[in-house]
């Protein structure tokens, strides 16, 4: 099945006329609904201008005009990995061991 991945929020937070946080959230869906494996998860993450990891830096929130430069900023690799697991955990739960109660402790040592 098809994993897709939607754009579903972006709220800045300005400050001097710069955004210096972003609040993203990524909706990742598996499936139609109806089928047998749809499962969906919404993501957020938030990022501020000081998080060199996607290079964010201070601009304005009118240069902030592509959901490229959006998504650019979410751990899209990180989220796949999460929910690819999810999925599988979901569809395929791992088999739970069973209690035996008639285990008898030895007596020797």
């Amino acid at each position: 099945m098809a994993v897709t991945k939607e754009l579903t929020s972006a709220v800045p937070s300005v400050s001097g006329g710069k955004v210096v946080e972003w609040e993203i959230g990524v909706t990742y869906t598996n499936g139609v609904s109806g089928d047998e494996r749809y499962y969906q998860y919404d993501y957020i993450s938030n990022v501020f201008s000081d998080d060199e990891t996607y290079g964010f830096g201070l601009s304005a929130e009118s240069d902030w005009n592509t959901r490229g430069q959006l998504l650019a900023l979410c751990p899209i690799s990180t989220w796949d990995v999460a929910f690819e697991a999810q999925v599988e955990y979901i569809f395929n739960p791992p088999i739970q061991p069973e209690p035996d109660p008639s285990y008898v402790i030895p007596t020797n040592e």
